[in-house]
């Protein structure tokens, strides 16, 4: 797999049957090695080990309706209150970032209500803070570590 705009980490990978598999630490299982799934790897683990989101408040490819269609987002983060905070859309390093991307991650969030979205094919990475009101999404540069959303949600009483 080829580098990425992302920290590097001591990932685990194995081989059997001609395929290969990365260690999954949010769902404690080795799952098949693919584009997109290196990128989520990589996320996960910006999340854990630099932002300090907790491994236990992720959930991968999670199912969500949205109207009468079943979809699965890539990767969600919990308040320790068991609210979303964080909904994030991977795509493999090749797949370019399109308001199409934004959009997917964008309709999820209408029935998830996380109020930070990002997307990121490896190499690019957008984030975004969502108004809950409005449901304006403003973009941010930086995402925030667990600790700062946390104190922001407290601060808003949620």
């Amino acid at each position: 797999m080829e580098p990425l705009a992302l920290p590097a980490y001591s990932y685990k990978l194995k081989d059997s049957e001609g395929k290969t598999f990365i260690l999954d630490q949010v769902r404690r299982k080795y799952v098949v090695l693919t584009p997109e799934e290196w990128v989520r790897q990589h996320i996960i683990h910006l999340l854990h080990a630099h932002l300090q989101y907790p491994l236990a408040l992720m959930s991968v490819e999670r199912g969500t309706k949205y109207n009468t269609l079943q979809k699965r987002t890539d990767l969600r983060v919990y308040s320790s209150a068991g609210k979303p905070l964080l909904l994030v859309e991977c795509k493999a390093p090749h797949v370019p970032i399109t308001q199409a991307t934004v959009s997917q991650v964008a309709v999820y969030n209408q029935t998830i209500a996380a109020p930070y979205l990002m997307v990121s094919n490896g190499r690019e990475h957008y984030c975004w803070q969502v108004e809950a009101i409005t449901n304006k999404i403003t973009p941010i540069s930086v995402l925030p570590s667990f600790q700062e959303i946390s104190q922001k949600m407290e601060q808003a009483g949620n």
